[in-house]
């Protein structure tokens, strides 16, 4: 029987750190390289905070803070040549895009002539398909494929917009971070908390809600903690927020860390309050270490990961004493948290990077054959 192909990739991104987006990309290279194929990684800023299989192309390091747009176009031209000299089967890009026209650049000029994927990884059109929808689709189209995280993301963002080379692969999570978490930190030793983590954008992620419904859950009360983990631009106003709450002893902010786990695991249970999602990696990642999650029925993902009384609770509204509710359910009712616990593990397993690799490995077989 003939050998199975490898394919020469070369997967894209921002940078490889602190972001689901970002730590699915680096994911992805050790999924692809434990397939067999030849692994090489781009990025476009000197971040890596997760561990990655293959060559890396650290654009980043290229940067001064005088970036001039003669250096900008410099970087533009090196990747150019990387990209030609290294004649990659395909190019697996996992940018946002948010700018039609330096996404026409990127078309006409770095990837000329190369296989791509896109991989689109928020429902929210403006930063996938630019702020011009139907010129970008037409870009799309052209792509050997556009991969979806999600199905909400496949159906009602890229096919609505006309774009039928599409696919829906979820993001994976890796069983080896069971041990592999890090320390519990000393001050979260002997407590109950409740945890939220991600980046402290509260445009998008929300977290004054959550700090608004655990105030009002009154489950503080009891001494639980909420335990908000991770770094952004509204760290400040969050902590001033919840400076003048009644629980504010009761609410612990812990920096960014790339081995989250140990704190997982140990969490009563983990939320979700964010205004939109692509595929949420936060509940796949609660889920696999075996911790219940609470989540608003967003767009899009979470009803791709949670059966509502089963794994973890799903909130139908945007509503503060709805997810209060939810809050004391999970903190107080012992019953219902085993069932949920219980049911955690079994329920992500089709989303292990096992299985995930393989979707992978299809995939790029039956584009490239």
């Amino acid at each position: 029987m003939a050998a199975e192909k490898k394919f020469k990739v070369c997967l894209v991104s921002i940078s490889l750190a602190k972001g689901g987006l970002e730590r699915s990309c680096a994911m992805l290279s050790q999924m692809l390289e434990s397939q067999g194929h030849e692994v090489h990684l781009v990025v476009l800023n000197n971040e890596i905070d997760y561990p990655f299989s293959g060559k890396l192309l650290n654009l980043g390091k290229l940067k001064t803070e005088n970036d001039t747009m003669v250096k900008r176009l410099l970087r533009f031209r090196k990747l150019r040549n990387y990209l030609k000299t290294e004649k990659f089967d395909v190019i697996i890009d996992h940018r946002p895009k948010n700018n039609y026209q330096r996404e026409l650049f990127y078309s006409k000029y770095m990837y000329r002539e190369l296989n791509k994927m896109y991989v689109v990884h928020s429902s929210k059109k403006a930063e996938y398909l630019t702020e011009n929808p139907t010129a970008f689709a037409k870009i799309c189209k052209r792509n050997l494929l556009n991969v979806a995280v999600s199905e909400y993301i496949e159906t009602e963002v890229l096919r609505k917009e006309g774009i039928e080379n599409s696919i829906t692969i979820h993001n994976a999570f890796n069983p080896a971070w069971k041990s592999d978490g890090g320390e519990l930190p000393e001050i979260l030793r002997n407590k109950k908390y409740v945890l939220s983590y991600g980046r402290l954008d509260d445009s998008i992620k929300d977290f004054s809600f959550l700090i608004e419904a655990f105030s009002i859950s009154e489950v503080w009360k009891t001494d639980v903690h909420l335990v908000i983990l991770g770094d952004g631009m509204d760290l400040e106003r969050l902590q001033k927020l919840a400076k003048f709450k009644d629980c504010s002893r009761q609410i612990i902010f812990l920096p960014f860390t790339n081995s989250p786990f140990e704190i997982i695991k140990n969490a009563r249970c983990v939320t979700l309050t964010s205004k939109y999602e692509g595929f949420p990696m936060v509940l796949v990642e609660s889920l696999s270490m075996g911790t219940p999650v609470i989540s608003l029925d967003i767009i899009s993902g979470p009803s791709e990961i949670i059966q509502h009384n089963k794994n973890g609770l799903l909130i139908a509204e945007r509503s503060l004493p709805l997810f209060a509710e939810a809050l004391q359910s999970v903190c107080f009712y012992e019953t219902l948290f085993q069932n949920l616990k219980k049911n955690t593990k079994p329920s992500v397993e089709k989303f292990s990077m096992q299985n995930i690799s393989e979707k992978w490995n299809q995939t790029l077989h039956n584009a490239l054959y």
